[in-house]
């Protein structure tokens, strides 16, 4: 467009011109890259211990307690301080936590590989899920705060691609490297291999990262903190060891100290948010309905996710006789269906985003059934369940990135580390729970019958979570479009009466109801004289020659 002053052409305007929109695009491509590296290398650290547990038991001589705390050791502090890491980032600058984060994984992951003894190895996984707890929530932040509208759906399609990514990783990876003992160092190649990626993307993440400061500058609540880690350590903890010690009476202590200890943080960080403080919980997040359906349609959904690889991998190496690479391999067409399926599904326009939950999350509830039908049999092949983990890859690369992105819609940018932390808290919660509570179920059916009769009751729970998932997405859909026929019902008093009166001269509803509709409708139709009707209908009857017109 030409503007046009004193008889003379003085420029364009630039509102047609979007010159700068595939630098930014190449821009922000190239952060989101970086981000993912972190998340990548967190989810594979969580789930590579898994293959490794054989070797840290004849290499280190690892008791049972420690093989527990080296894997579980890691899920705790990675859980218990996401809210924390997230809120770190709100105050401190996201920028500046990820890269911090990313330096202390990389120290730890060495830490790691260089342990000599159980003890070690077991204080190195410690810190590493505390130093993912400071890196991980950044990544959602800064794709809620910084990346454009119109990326922030693909950007989060490519976080769930890279996640479920990681998770499989961890097995398959996992099990290549064991087998293929690089360089003589067997195990400690899971934990040296982050050292060149973490150095790499450190690089990186330094020259590309958006330099936003902090827009607040306020203490850290301490005391909110150490309230969040102790109510989740006395609820991850007993999740994790107690199955392996039959439940013992020290776990149900844990369990009921628990609620205190989250009841007395709650009413601190009410009253520190009364008295114009910063808690590190954002209550306020919890007032929006996106959110909450959000958090717990994820958490759902992390039940049914953390339970299934658990159960049905034992099922793979312990029933079918696979070792741990092959099945670690049988899990990769769900990798690579989850990886399109994530990357097709960022392409579907928003709106549809609840749908699109839905839709997958009835893709997983059908290979729920379907393996249900399939462990029944007599003749189990191993190609039926490669092609009922595909259809599941599908419906869970279809869900997983949609469930965050719907959670974190409505999250201020101010508020996104806070968001991010929480969600993530829930996810890793609820995976450790559904390995523990799901698991149990599993054991004590599988002693009854067999390991495919344990994975059919199994298979049972973890359908109804699907479906508790999608009972709640549709909910919220509802809600949407009531809230949405309310706000159209709210427009201006003048058009509705128009409209009254036009479908009242076509004879659809009574002129007058009453006394009110009465003097309504006499006033607009006094009004001939007003702007273009809205609706084609409208106009077409308000022609010359029509029961409308003038």
């Amino acid at each position: 467009m030409t503007i046009v002053a004193n008889g003379r052409t003085t420029g364009t305007t630039p509102y047609h011109r979007n010159v700068s929109q595939p630098s930014d695009s190449r821009k922000y491509r190239l952060v989101l890259v970086v981000l993912l590296s972190a998340w990548f290398m967190a989810q594979f650290d969580f789930f590579v211990v898994n293959v490794a547990a054989p070797s840290f038991e004849r290499e280190l001589h690892a008791g049972p307690a420690a093989l527990e705390l080296i894997v579980g050791g890691y899920a705790f502090t990675y859980a218990a301080g996401m809210i924390t890491g997230g809120r770190l980032g709100d105050l401190f600058g996201h920028r500046r936590l990820f890269l911090a984060g990313m330096v202390a994984f990389t120290v730890a992951s060495l830490l790691c590989g260089l342990a000599q003894d159980p003890t070690q190895l077991v204080l190195g996984r410690l810190a590493q899920g505390l130093t993912g707890a400071l890196m991980v929530p950044q990544v959602l932040a800064l794709i809620t705060a910084d990346f454009p509208v119109r990326l922030r759906g693909w950007a989060i399609g490519w976080y769930g691609t890279a996640g479920g990514l990681g998770s499989i990783a961890g097995q398959v990876l996992g099990g290549f490297l064991l087998d293929a003992n690089v360089l003589g160092l067997g195990w400690r190649t899971i934990f040296l291999v982050n050292v060149p990626v973490g150095i790499i993307a450190l690089a990186f993440a330094w020259r590309v990262l958006p330099r936003r400061e902090a827009a607040r500058r306020v203490r850290l609540d301490l005391l909110g903190a150490t309230g969040i880690a102790a109510a989740l350590g006395l609820a991850l903890i007993p999740l994790a060891l107690g199955r392996d010690q039959g439940w013992p009476a020290w776990v149900w202590i844990c369990f009921a100290l628990a609620v205190p200890a989250a009841a007395g943080t709650l009413w601190w960080q009410r009253k520190l948010a009364a008295s114009g403080g910063q808690p590190v919980l954002e209550l306020g997040l919890f007032r929006l309905r996106s959110f909450v359906a959000g958090v717990g349609s994820s958490g759902a959904f992390m039940l049914y996710f953390g339970s299934f690889m658990f159960t049905l991998t034992l099922v793979l190496q312990s029933g079918i006789g696979l070792t741990a690479f092959q099945a670690g391999l049988a899990f990769a067409p769900m990798g690579i269906t989850y990886s399109v399926a994530s990357v097709l599904g960022s392409r579907i326009p928003p709106r549809y985003g609840r749908q699109t939950v839905v839709a997958g999350g009835t893709l997983v509830a059908a290979s729920l059934v379907f393996l249900f039908f399939l462990l029944g049999s007599t003749h189990v092949r191993l190609g039926w369940f490669v092609v009922m983990l595909a259809i599941a890859g599908v419906g869970n690369g279809l869900t997983a990135p949609r469930l965050i992105g719907a959670t974190l819609v409505e999250v201020e940018p101010r508020n996104a580390g806070a968001g991010a932390g929480i969600l993530t808290t829930t996810q890793q919660f609820a995976s450790s729970a559904g390995v523990a509570v799901v698991g149990t179920v599993f054991f004590a059916a599988a002693a009854q019958s067999s390991l495919a009769g344990g994975m059919r009751y199994a298979a049972v729970i973890q359908l109804a979570l699907v479906l508790v998932v999608i009972t709640l997405m549709m909910i919220q859909g509802r809600q949407k479009s009531n809230a949405m026929g309310r706000s159209r019902s709210l427009k201006s008093p003048q058009r509705r009466t128009y409209r009254e009166a036009v479908r009242a001269a076509r004879g659809r509803i009574p002129a007058a109801a009453d006394q009110k509709d009465a003097e309504s409708s006499t006033t607009v139709t006094a009004r001939w004289r007003r702007p273009r009707p809205r609706y084609a209908s409208e106009r077409r009857h308000n022609r010359p020659g029509s029961g409308l017109a003038r």
